[in-house]
C-alpha cells in the first residue's frame, strides 16, 4: 500500500495556482508513520547505490530527509535558504525559486559537510519545476561529489521538472505523481 497516496486521497486539498496542500501530515504537520513509511520506501529504492550522505533544502525536505537517512543508516543535511549567523566558514552557494514563496534564494551548504567524491541522495517533498532540485544539483557538483539519486515524496508531473531531471539523465523517484490539480480535484498517476 503507498501510504502517501492515501493520505494525499484523504486529507489534502488544492489552492488556487495548483498548490497541493499536505500541511496536515507532510510540511508543517508531521505524520511520523507516513514519514517512517517514506524514508523506508526511498531508501528501498536506493539501497544498492552507496549513498554517502542524504541532502535536501530546508525547511519541508528535512523530516523526510532525516527518515531515509535513518532507514540509509547515513547522514542528512540541508542546505539554508536564509542568511545566518551559525552558517560560517567556506561554503557551497547556489540560487533557487520558490513558486510558493514567489522569490528566489541564495542556498548554502557548508563544505566541511559535503566532500569530494561522495555519493549523494538528494531529497525533497515536492517536485514542479525543479528549481530547488537544479540548486542542490549545483551544489553536490561544486563539491566534485556525485548526485547518485534524488527523490521526491511528490512530483507534480503535469509540471516540467521530473521529465527535465530525467532526461538530463538523474535516477529520479517519485513515491507519488500528481496528474493533475484541475478544479481543485487531485488527480494521481
Amino acid at each position: 500500500m503507498n501510504y502517501l497516496k492515501k493520505k494525499i486521497e484523504e486529507e489534502a486539498s488544492v489552492l488556487p495556482g495548483n498548490i497541493l496542500l499536505v500541511d496536515r501530515f507532510l510540511n508543517q504537520g508531521l505524520d511520523i508513520q507516513l514519514l517512517q513509511w517514506l524514508g523506508q520506501d526511498i531508501a528501498k529504492r536506493f539501497s544498492g547505490k552507496n549513498i554517502d550522505l542524504v541532502l535536501t533544502i530546508e525547511a519541508s525536505g528535512i523530516a523526510i530527509a532525516v527518515a531515509t537517512a535513518s532507514a540509509l543508516g547515513v547522514n542528512a543535511a540541508f542546505a539554508k535558504k536564509h542568511e545566518s549567523i551559525n552558517l560560517s566558514g567556506e561554503l557551497w552557494t547556489s540560487r533557487a525559486y520558490s513558486y510558493t514563496k514567489q522569490r528566489e534564494y541564495q542556498v548554502a551548504l557548508a563544505k566541511k559537510i559535503l566532500n569530494s567524491g561522495m555519493r549523494v541522495l538528494i531529497v525533497d517533498d515536492f517536485l514542479a519545476r525543479g528549481m530547488a532540485m537544479g540548486a542542490l544539483i549545483e551544489l553536490v557538483q561544486q563539491a566534485d561529489a556525485e548526485v547518485a539519486g534524488i527523490a521526491v515524496a511528490i512530483e507534480k508531473h503535469f509540471q516540467d521538472g521530473g521529465e527535465k531531471l530525467r532526461e538530463a539523465g538523474f535516477d529520479l523517484y517519485s513515491a507519488v505523481r500528481v496528474k493533475s490539480l484541475k478544479d481543485g480535484t487531485v488527480d494521481l498517476l
